[in-house]
């Protein structure tokens, strides 16, 4: 298993889960869509988040919600590259870019982020490969059934787990052929893209099944629709579902956690990293 990862003066430790903090400048994001438009209202979260005890901070211009409608690549520069420059003047955590267009990664690299978040797992454009590799930057592969305006159109699969496992080992092969380094590719089977319920509820109990891949793995089950229609609760009132889900996926081996509230979901990691850590001792 991977131990850490090392770049560009960067160093990020897997001897405990991490927490990714979500920070989406958009007007429409099925969470918080327009709470953090601002480049000033947006810097001021990720500090916040920073200090909560966020690894990173993932920064995301354009909604993926199921049937969002996508944006040019100069408009989503021109929300991110902003937050990205004042926020790097602000913490020393790593920014992360969240996207799948290779114009915008490349912009944001420049202005300060050092991970590429593509949610289509360099499928997209076939030239974000290229930038990953020429700017030695990690990179998050995840897996989507479809696209965001077709996705949840009646996903089916024959074992969702075995299959995803199998469309991210043939993403990750691509990966290196681009010059990515092994060590550098983090997976994600994608909570809530191309996915019914059971589907979610299967891949996180399962979640152990993807070490199979020996990449690290991230997983972002954060205030998701799966969670409201068990729970029947609307987006804002998913803290206790997602807690849960949070949870177990740790239990079950996850090395990253993609989160809104980052102070509750470090307290729930930490929490279960210390049960996983207990060690019970046979008294007579």
């Amino acid at each position: 298993m991977i131990k850490q990862i090392k770049w560009n003066g960067y160093v990020l430790k897997f001897d405990r889960p991490l927490i990714m903090g979500i920070l989406n400048v958009t007007p429409d994001s099925f969470s918080d869509g327009g709470k953090f438009f601002t480049p000033s209202d947006a810097v001021k979260h990720g500090e916040r988040m920073a200090e909560e005890g966020a690894d990173i901070i993932d920064i995301g211009g354009e909604s993926t919600r199921p049937y969002a409608k996508p944006i040019s690549a100069e408009d989503e520069i021109s929300r991110v590259v902003p937050v990205i420059k004042g926020l790097r003047k602000k913490i020393s955590v790593p920014i992360s870019i969240d996207t799948y267009k290779s114009k915008v990664a490349r912009e944001a690299l420049d202005a300060g982020a050092n991970i590429i978040n593509d949610i289509t797992a360099l499928r997209m454009d076939n030239r974000m490969g290229q930038v990953a590799a020429k700017y030695k930057v990690p990179v998050v592969l995840m897996h989507m059934k479809g696209y965001p305006q077709t996705m949840q159109e009646n996903p089916r699969y024959k074992d969702v787990v075995s299959q995803i496992i199998s469309f991210l080992r043939r993403q990750i092969r691509n990966a290196k052929r681009e010059g990515i380094e092994e060590n550098k590719i983090i997976v994600d089977p994608g909570i809530g893209f191309g996915k019914t319920v059971r589907h979610n509820l299967e891949i996180m109990g399962r979640l152990e099944e993807f070490k199979v891949l020996k990449s690290l793995l991230l997983i972002g089950p954060s205030r998701k629709a799966f969670i409201g229609k068990i729970l029947k609760l609307d987006v804002s009132q998913r803290l206790e579902g997602t807690a849960a889900a949070v949870a177990i996926c740790v239990w079950n081996g996850a090395n990253i956690i993609r989160a809104h509230d980052v102070k509750q979901m470090r307290q729930v990691v930490n929490m279960v990293q210390a049960i996983k850590k207990a060690k019970y001792v046979k008294t007579d």
